[in-house]
């Protein structure tokens, strides 16, 4: 499940379950990855998806505003990375409907102990496992299969003049996507995104 945590020590620790849920903490202080129990029978499936008191007892704290969802049509889609400057900073809950993708985070919380570094996970609607990302890191990911569907929550609305982005190709955070930038598909926004060392601190 866990494609690569370098440079994050890539021990995951358990969080205590909650409910039909139970987490797994990495080696980098906020991300998790929830999982959820499901109920069969022959009819199919049930899954209770999330639950803001259980949720807040596996230790997240935000309250969820507005829910997004992404279609992307091509495997090689590249999302990102995005995040949103307080104070408008927004968690996120990200979890995939249909298809898979490659989900990675970059911290950006220059008081962390971990600034600048990546964690990148693997999710699938299969399994269909959530990534629990705080504020305070950029977030994108890249679609590994045709129509794939991303949808997620967000703990605060879209607020356009703090809507900030970082390159996905930036060099000196070597990120492990599985296309490079001639087989990826960007938005223009997105190729023309700044490195890290051009940001301007935006998190403690």
């Amino acid at each position: 499940m866990v494609l690569s945590l370098k440079p994050i020590d890539p021990v995951l620790d358990p969080a205590p379950a909650s409910g039909n849920f139970a987490a797994l903490r990495f080696g980098i202080a906020g991300p998790m990855l929830v999982m959820a129990r499901s109920f069969s029978d022959a009819r199919g499936t049930f899954t209770e998806t999330y639950s803001q008191r259980d949720f807040a007892a596996l230790g997240v704290p935000d309250c969820f505003v507005q829910d997004n969802q992404s279609r992307s049509a091509a495997a090689g889609t590249v999302r990102g990375l995005h995040f949103q400057a307080p104070p408008r900073a927004q968690a996120k809950l990200v979890r995939v409907l249909s298809g898979s993708i490659l989900d990675i985070l970059v911290d950006l919380r220059r008081s962390s102990g971990s600034y600048g570094r990546h964690l990148a996970i693997g999710l699938d609607a299969v399994e269909g496992h959530q990534l629990y990302v705080p504020p305070g890191f950029a977030h994108g990911f890249c679609t590994l299969e045709p129509n794939t569907t991303v949808a997620y929550k967000v703990s605060a609305p879209f607020t356009p003049e703090l809507d900030r982005c970082l390159a996905w190709d930036d060099p000196d955070l070597a990120l492990p996507w599985p296309f490079g930038p001639a087989q990826a598909v960007l938005s223009d926004r997105d190729r023309r995104a700044p490195k890290l060392r051009d940001l301007p601190p935006c998190f403690d």
